[in-house]
């Protein structure tokens, strides 16, 4: 199975709306439909790194994604400068979506923002969904239902309380139910991606002023946290 066939079985399809984004308190919210299923978002026109915006200058990638074991389900990027030179260093949104989640775990993962994501496949023309996890975060600056566009930062890099040299480990997921918790969702290709090779597939997409529903609500609570 290609690339392309099993990012359209792991992704969901998102439906078109009219829908206008609101604001609150300064910053830009997801509205949600009646029924609380959904967030209406812009949809995005591209993706860019998510350090050293836009194109990882001064940062490189120190791990990847590995599905078997020892597994690592995302990417590590670090400062060129090696171990704390990058602590507080700004990390950004790949692009545009809503904060499904933005808490403090604890543990290993530190603070975590997840951010979902709709965007037009180009050569399929479809509408679909995906979402980026940023964990190890030092600081938190974003709200859960904010709207975040490409290039917003949504926290710093930080060392998980101490227990790694400061990085940035962040995922893509496929399957928007992932979260901090897991909740024993396969460890697979069709639920999760790598996040470079995607950067670079969906670089730039045409610019629409069409918004869409994202699905919300798939979330399970983890160690007393809860996402959007």
């Amino acid at each position: 199975m290609n690339f392309f066939s099993r990012f359209m079985m792991g992704l969901a399809v998102c439906c078109l709306t009219s829908s206008i984004v609101m604001t609150a308190q300064g910053v830009e919210m997801a509205p949600k439909t009646k029924d609380g299923k959904f967030a209406v978002v812009p949809l995005c026109d591209g993706f860019d790194y998510p350090v050293g915006k836009p194109n990882g200058d001064g940062y490189y990638k120190s791990r990847g994604l590995r599905l078997a074991s020892p597994r690592h389900l995302g990417e590590d990027w670090n400062g060129a400068g090696g171990r704390d030179s990058d602590l507080g260093d700004p990390v950004y949104t790949i692009g545009t979506g809503v904060v499904t989640y933005a808490d403090d775990p604890r543990g290993a993962w530190g603070k975590v923002v997840i951010v979902r994501h709709a965007f037009r496949e180009p050569k399929s023309g479809k509408v679909l969904c995906c979402q980026t996890l940023y964990a190890h975060l030092d600081e938190i600056s974003v709200k859960l239902g904010q709207i975040v566009k490409r290039g917003d930062k949504v926290g710093t890099i930080g060392t998980a309380e101490g227990r790694y040299p400061a990085h940035l480990h962040a995922e893509l997921h496929f399957n928007i139910d992932v979260n901090c918790g897991q909740q024993g969702i396969p460890k697979t290709k069709r639920n999760y991606g790598e996040l470079e090779p995607f950067i670079k597939r969906f670089r730039r997409l045409n610019p629409e002023t069409k918004q869409v529903r994202v699905p919300v609500g798939g979330f399970l609570p983890y160690k007393g946290t809860e996402g959007m």
